[in-house]
């Protein structure tokens, strides 16, 4: 072999091998990161919040693929993150010394995170989360087959949008008077003030106390007939099979019978406890004025036998009405004709500040409470601003349980198979 080549190629394999290595070298000086803190430090818009156990924050650097999420406090050092591009998100829930819920958010988009202990400023809002509110109301009725009006088919759907249990026992429904809205408003006495909501019929939910747990991200729905409206003896027409309702207001109509759900409590109707006459129990398929609400502990409610808890409308009329105080009241919608109505409204702006409608009747469209968020268990969020023009959707094929929510425990269809 040729000496001379032998060294040629000796060297240039040495030189390869040595150019090799300090590729490598400068690719692992490439892949040294030098991690930065950030201090995150929160303008909190609502006032004296102070439970954040349930407010977490989090950065997306997308470009990285890695997510970073922090229990929130106030001024957060995050440490480890590596330089980038992000998105910084404050999401979740945040109470006040009252245990007043609201939900939090706030964020900052493609936020340049590059510098060691740079100091990040970040604003969040919140709305208040009552802890029960009206979901969803199918209350416009639908046309048979035949084209007649069916009004059977009405419910009220009710959602625990707290991270609580709520006993639903002894929780109270009412529609107000008048039962559609109208220029020809009542008059009610003077001395009340803004004290009361004027109510045409009044049920309870029954139980001892705990026997009707709603846990979170549940929903509990009363039918005025707990039927499947489906059927060929009811109304094959109708947009919704009511069986798997929770409660039903039951009238002891032979045509319309009794149904698994359970009974609604009757509480009043015209100053009485009775039922009245008329076997049926429906609210206006133009739109009526709804509340629940709830007795303080400690407070009685008898609107059948304090008459201070009872009312005439002093315009016209004999009919007695019973006086709910706005204090108990959890949450309450205003429905009507179509929005040319809302001038007519019922119920005072700090129980309902707007309207919702479907714009007509025997339609087969229901209203529904906005989702604007999902709880840790991916169960919705909803909003409630005391305002049900902003805060429902309109037109819509009725469902029970939108949006995912739960069916409680309870329900009698889970014990049926």
């Amino acid at each position: 072999m040729n000496t001379r080549y032998s060294k040629i190629t000796f060297l240039f394999f040495t030189a390869l091998l040595i150019c090799a290595c300090n590729a490598f070298e400068d690719a692992a000086d490439t892949n040294k990161v030098e991690y930065i803190t950030i201090n995150l430090k929160t303008d909190l818009l609502i006032p004296d919040l102070e439970d954040f156990s349930n407010l977490k924050v989090t950065l997306n650097n997308y470009d990285e693929g890695i997510v970073t999420e922090r229990p929130f406090v106030r001024n957060l050092a995050i440490d480890s993150l590596i330089p980038g591009i992000y998105d910084v998100l404050i999401s979740g829930r945040a109470e006040n010394a009252s245990g007043e819920a609201f939900l939090m958010s706030g964020s900052l988009e493609k936020k340049a995170l590059l510098t060691d202990g740079e100091d990040i400023l970040i604003s969040a809002d919140g709305v208040n989360v009552k802890p029960l509110v009206f979901k969803e109301i199918y209350y416009c009725g639908s046309k048979t087959l035949s084209n007649t009006n069916w009004f059977r088919d009405q419910f009220y759907e009710i959602y625990n949008n707290s991270l609580d249990v709520i006993y639903l026992d002894g929780l109270y429904f009412a529609n107000l008077f008048p039962p559609a809205a109208t220029a020809a408003l009542p008059i009610w006495p003077e001395a009340d003030g803004n004290k009361y909501v004027y109510a045409e019929r009044i049920w309870k939910v029954p139980g001892n106390g705990t026997d009707y747990p709603l846990e979170p991200g549940e929903s509990f729905v009363i039918s005025q007939f707990a039927a499947n409206q489906q059927l060929a003896i009811y109304n094959p027409n109708s947009p919704v099979n009511c069986y798997s309702s929770d409660f039903e207001f039951n009238m002891d109509n032979a045509n319309f019978p009794d149904q698994p759900a359970d009974d609604m409590l009757h509480v009043f109707y015209n100053g009485k406890a009775i039922k009245g006459s008329v076997p049926q129990y429906l609210t206006s398929v133009f739109g009526g004025a709804y509340v629940i609400f709830r007795v303080p502990e400690g407070e009685t409610y008898d609107p059948v036998n304090n008459p201070e808890l009872q009312t005439k409308n002093l315009a016209s009329g004999s009919t007695v009405y019973g006086k709910i105080p706005i204090a108990y009241v959890l949450d309450g919608v205003e429905a009507v004709h179509n929005d040319a109505y809302a001038q007519y409204k019922r119920m005072p702006a700090i129980l309902d500040a707007g309207i919702t409608t479907v714009g007509n009747t025997y339609v087969g469209q229901s209203v529904a409470r906005k989702c604007i968020g999902q709880n840790p268990d991916e169960t919705p969020v909803l909003q409630d601003t005391n305002n049900s023009t902003e805060d429902f959707d309109r037109n819509l094929v009725p469902q029970f349980r939108r949006y995912g929510s739960k069916m409680p425990r309870w329900n009698h269809t889970l014990s049926e198979h």
